[in-house]
């Protein structure tokens, strides 16, 4: 019977499983608190005999320390040692120097867990104080288990005795109101299955009027409708299959170009169509670990608009969104198929030149300074001259990281802009 609850071959069954551990979950967690409250309360208790025992040993150790008298403090802190509720005692100096220290148990078999109280040791001279240090008792976990181990035994005795009576109950009450019934369903069901005969129905012995008669009297209507509508699944189940196939097959081409879509636009700036920064950076990496296993130089240029903020506060955002766009369009003239061009920031664009060294990538990036400070824009009668400047920096054999590079480029592009804009820094 237990072996069955541990694997349930039914639903009564099952269900007698989760309803009774939930009902030893809730247990367990009750009985749990239970021990942790009354071990709560037990070190309390101890912590207030502590506190008395140290308010009872503050004046002879004080005089003891006033008066140098080492012996008399070895003997205090030996009685104290040997009561019931001490784990250690220590006693510092007024510079915080161990002068005793002693522990109840062997070095290296630390209870589970050591609380302690703690207070001053003060000499009183002419009406004044005179600190002399502080002394700290200590109390451990074994202690607090010692008080209440007789009524964690009785509570955990207890709370079997409940699980086992209730676990034997709840087998009689599953075995005679649902897990007979269930059987003796399934066993007419099956009965069903073998004979094929459609017109034989389920009528089960000594059963209330429950939810296992509607049962029964559902599937007897179920089977008085099964041999009419067995013929019409059949012939509709060829023609919904090939529907269902053709229906599918063109879905899932939809979805890979749609998928193929989404995935390009993730990956794209909406305004300027250039790769958006995750991307760059993500395909930049790639790159750049390439790189240094071929043993070739790639060069990272930076770019940034020069005070474009001053024409988007003067011709408005469509004139700026123009401006950026004509700006990749330009850019994209002077670019191989290798190269990388991404939208870092913005008013702020990247390019991952591939097997390209600091002077090849500066010609580069003085043709672009030079080209985007010639040109003229006009739109819609307005004419936006703007100019660029850029920062150059090229890997070295130690480099791994895409960031990294991005960063020493992106000083050489303040760089560029301390020196007036418009200019190329490598």
């Amino acid at each position: 019977m237990f072996a069955n609850f541990l694997r349930p071959s039914n639903l009564s069954k099952k269900m007698m499983r989760v309803i009774f551990t939930i009902y030893l979950a809730v247990t367990c967690v009750i009985t749990s608190l239970q021990f942790a409250s009354e071990y709560l309360k037990t070190q309390d208790s101890i912590v207030n005999e502590l506190k008395q025992l140290e308010e009872t040993v503050l004046g002879p150790i004080s005089t003891s320390l006033w008066q140098y008298d080492q012996n008399q403090i070895e003997v205090l802190v030996d009685g104290l040692i040997k009561m019931p509720i001490i784990a250690g005692v220590d006693i510092l100096d007024q510079h915080g120097e161990n002068l005793i220290s002693s522990r109840s148990y062997p070095t290296g078999s630390t209870p589970l867990s050591v609380f302690n109280t703690k207070s001053d040791l003060n000499w009183e001279l002419n009406g004044e104080e005179i600190f002399l240090g502080s002394v700290t008792l200590y109390s451990s976990s074994e202690v607090v288990l010692d008080r209440v181990l007789f009524g964690f035994a009785l509570i955990a005795i207890t709370a079997f005795i409940k699980l086992t009576i209730l676990f034997w109950l709840f087998i009689w009450a599953f075995n005679r109101y649902l897990a007979s019934p269930l059987k003796e369903l399934m066993t007419q069901v099956d009965e069903v299955q073998a004979s094929q005969n459609i017109s034989k129905r389920i009528n089960l012995t000594n059963i209330e009027n429950n939810e296992l008669r509607q049962l029964q009297e559902h599937m007897n209507d179920m089977l008085s409708s099964m041999e009419r509508d067995r013929n019409r699944l059949l012939e509709d189940e060829q023609s919904k299959r090939d529907n269902l196939e053709h229906a599918v097959a063109q879905r899932t081409k939809e979805l890979q170009v749609l998928n193929e879509k989404l995935k390009d636009l993730a990956a794209r700036d909406s305004l300027t169509g250039v790769l958006n920064r995750g991307s760059f950076f993500e395909t930049a990496q790639h790159l750049l670990i390439l790189s240094q296993r071929q043993k070739s130089t790639a060069s990272f240029v930076l770019m940034d608009l020069d005070h474009f903020k001053i024409v988007n506060d003067t011709y408005g955002h469509f004139i700026g969104d123009k401006v950026l766009i004509h700006f990749t369009k330009t850019i994209r003239n002077f670019l191989r198929k290798s190269d990388l061009f991404g939208r870092v920031g913005g008013e702020e664009f990247a390019i991952f030149l591939p097997d390209t060294d600091s002077d090849i990538a500066f010609k580069l990036a003085e043709k672009i300074r030079k080209v985007i400070s010639d040109s003229t824009l006009e739109i819609d009668g307005i004419v936006v001259n703007y100019t660029v400047s850029l920062g150059i920096e090229s890997s070295d054999p130690t480099d791994a990281s895409i960031i990294e590079l991005f960063k020493r480029a992106d000083v050489k592009l303040y760089g560029a802009k301390d020196k007036g804009r418009d200019h190329v820094e490598r």
